[in-house]
């Protein structure tokens, strides 16, 4: 079992090929935007036409507010930082859909979506901005491709095992050894480093574009109350667990507004 967990680690190392600007660490990405963007945007579109779209509310247009001012802070940072233009191909839209989902998403390239169900979490802006943080984020290091590319090399690694395992007994157990340990061991800790490094990157965008980031920790506060306490054990989940996330973002707020104030921004709203 370790040994194909470490097989597939090496891969993923080997076959990194893009660079995050937000940490400087080489990431696994097959798929160029231009490859991958067309689709989610295609994707989404269809998404958007098959559900309820809520326009000119003042959620609405908050959500839309929230995103852009949002948006326009990582277009900032990234400038300032040695990236200009990697935004280029992104369309970002941000849109209120009518479902009692508390959840937000968004794929690759910008497309973001908020469930009229989470703003009871969210409760104002600043809320908001914290999601919205965390979703812009997603998109702005590739996390969807990422999952793809990570979900190939998982399903190329188990396709060559099946081919060079002979034994019929023997293929059945590596597949089985093979499914638990790849999922249990690499993708799901995988995960949940992209929820995690997002909630680092969306911190400190929401900081850039003026709101508090000490919100953060109060607006997870409010997730886990709302969960009641029911979760899977974190090594079982694609997320941290809420007090892991609350820890986490406890200890980066200050480090967020220090990074706010390189830009001017020493006030939150």
């Amino acid at each position: 079992m370790k040994k194909i967990i470490l097989i597939f680690v090496v891969f993923l190392g080997v076959t990194a090929c893009k660079t995050n600007p937000f940490t400087g660490k080489k990431v696994l990405n097959f798929y160029p935007n231009s490859q991958i963007f067309p689709t989610a945007f295609a994707q989404y579109d269809s998404f958007l036409g098959e559900n309820k779209v809520v326009k000119g509310t003042a959620d609405a247009n908050t959500i839309t507010k929230v995103g852009q001012r949002i948006s326009s802070a990582a277009e900032r940072w990234l400038t300032a930082n040695g990236y200009p233009g990697y935004l280029k191909d992104y369309k970002w839209e941000y849109n209120l859909v009518d479902d009692a989902t508390v959840n937000a998403w968004c794929m690759p390239g910008g497309k973001i979506v908020f469930y009229t169900g989470i703003l009871p979490i969210t409760q104002s802006e600043r809320g908001i901005a914290v999601v919205m943080g965390h979703e812009v984020a997603h998109a702005l290091a590739d996390h969807g491709a990422q999952r793809m590319s990570a979900g190939a090399l998982q399903q190329g690694v188990a396709v060559a095992g099946n081919i060079a395992i002979q034994d019929e007994q023997k293929r059945n157990m590596f597949n089985q050894a093979y499914g638990i340990g790849s999922q249990l061991g690499v993708m799901l800790p995988f995960s949940r480093s992209h929820e995690t490094e997002a909630d680092r990157i969306g911190l400190q965008i929401m900081a850039i574009a003026g709101y508090d980031p000490t919100e953060a920790a109060d607006l997870w506060r409010r997730m886990k109350a709302n969960s009641g306490g029911e979760a899977p054990p974190e090594f079982m989940s694609t997320h941290p667990s809420n007090d892991t996330r609350i820890s986490n973002l406890t200890e980066w707020a200050p480090l967020a507004k220090q990074e706010a104030a390189k830009f001017g921004v020493t006030t939150f709203r």
